[in-house]
């Protein structure tokens, strides 16, 4: 009875507000329910409540057909796996084309790298591979000169990266001292105003100045020549620095460019590193001297610490630096404990020759010269 009621309330409401409506039918098929205009609560006559994620399909079903709704998921899933089999079909060109690119470049680097050598008169010459077969000819040529282009990048550009020492006449200093160039001589520093500048270290000129003709100075740096050379003539105007070797002349390992000194053309125990970075002189850590990285501050006195340091150690005629350099490394920081041990030393010296004085008094006082039997005054 009460169904019969609720179904022609639902009609005479219809027929009130004019609405030709299309009936649905829940799915319990238990309610029919009539959509109703946006000013008028539907739930009101519903005896069940969907799910929220359902609201959205429920009301735009009061606007379309099903029929239409239908069609459009349909038309949007046929979209969406036409848009997929595009993208599939682009991939699939791209990879060819790469593919096939590939292979043409490494036959042709096969071709002109894997050729014999070739006289001067257009003769073919044998090499260490012409006895194998043709293919591994030239595949193991190629793979040669890629190995030589592969150290070209990773190893120094020379054999020798200094010349033979001088002999007599000529002066050939007894040591070399090899330089790092960034924040050990000068500082990069970059500002909006002025775009890049390197800033002096303090001391620097007496530092040269005093070890010149002492040591044989090198800079070895791995930034590019392109930067290191004017830096230098603008550095040492007196060209006091006798050689300047750039990244072409470091080994390129684990990502850091290494300083070689296997390649350096001198004998090691009497060459010394200065430098702040540890990673660029592990081929030899023997010979490094490690010094604070300078950042730039007005008030450093490395220099001068190290050039008493360094005249210390030529004077002394040391014959294997690599044993002071041992010690002095053992310390966090060598030139505060070269100081220490330097003012120790002084300090010993005045005490010894005090004690001397004090066992020989000056017998100068016993004795006066004369001239014509005058004392000189």
């Amino acid at each position: 009875m009460s169904r019969v009621f609720f179904k022609s309330s639902v009609k005479v409401l219809d027929k009130i507000l004019k609405l030709n409506s299309r009936k649905l039918i829940d799915r319990t098929n238990r309610l029919v329910i009539v959509p109703f205009p946006y000013f008028c609560n539907a739930r009101a006559f519903c005896t069940e409540q969907k799910p929220k994620k359902d609201l959205k399909h429920a009301v735009t079903s009061l606007i379309v057909p099903e029929s239409l709704q239908d069609e459009d998921q349909v038309n949007e899933e046929t979209e969406a796996r036409l848009a997929r089999e595009a993208a599939w079909r682009k991939m699939k060109y791209t990879l060819i084309f790469m593919g096939i690119s590939f292979f043409c470049f490494g036959s042709y680097l096969i071709l002109e790298f894997g050729k014999p050598p070739v006289a001067g008169d257009g003769t073919i010459m044998r090499d260490e591979f012409s006895s194998m077969p043709t293919w591994m000819q030239y595949l193991y040529r190629t793979l040669r000169e890629v190995d030589y282009y592969k150290r070209l990048i990773k190893e120094p550009s020379r054999e020798k990266l200094l010349p033979d020492e001088l002999m007599y006449p000529y002066f050939q200093p007894k040591y070399t001292l090899v330089l790092e160039l960034t924040d050990v001589l000068v500082h990069p520093d970059w500002t909006y105003q002025t775009g890049w500048r390197f800033k002096k270290r303090p001391g620097i000129d007496h530092f040269l100045d005093t070890l010149s003709g002492s040591y044989e100075i090198v800079v070895y740096t791995a930034e590019q020549g392109m930067t290191v050379f004017p830096i230098i003539e603008a550095l040492d105007p007196k060209n006091l620095i006798t050689y300047k070797l750039v990244r072409d002349a470091t080994h390129f390992v684990d990502g850091h460019h290494v300083k070689n000194l296997d390649k350096l053309n001198r004998n090691l125990k009497k060459v010394i590193v200065v430098d702040w970075n540890q990673d660029s002189v592990k081929f030899h850590p023997e010979n490094m001297f490690h010094i604070s990285r300078w950042t730039g501050n007005d008030d450093d006195t490395t220099l001068i610490d190290l050039t008493a340091f360094l005249m210390t150690v030529a004077n002394s005629e040391v014959e294997d630096v690599r044993d002071v350099l041992n010690y002095y490394n053992q310390f966090d920081d060598g030139l505060a404990a070269f100081r220490e041990k330097q003012r120790f030393l002084l300090e010993q010296q005045e005490a010894e020759e005090k004690i001397k004085t004090q066992e020989n008094p000056l017998t100068a006082r016993n004795w006066t010269p004369k001239l014509l039997n005058k004392p000189i005054v």
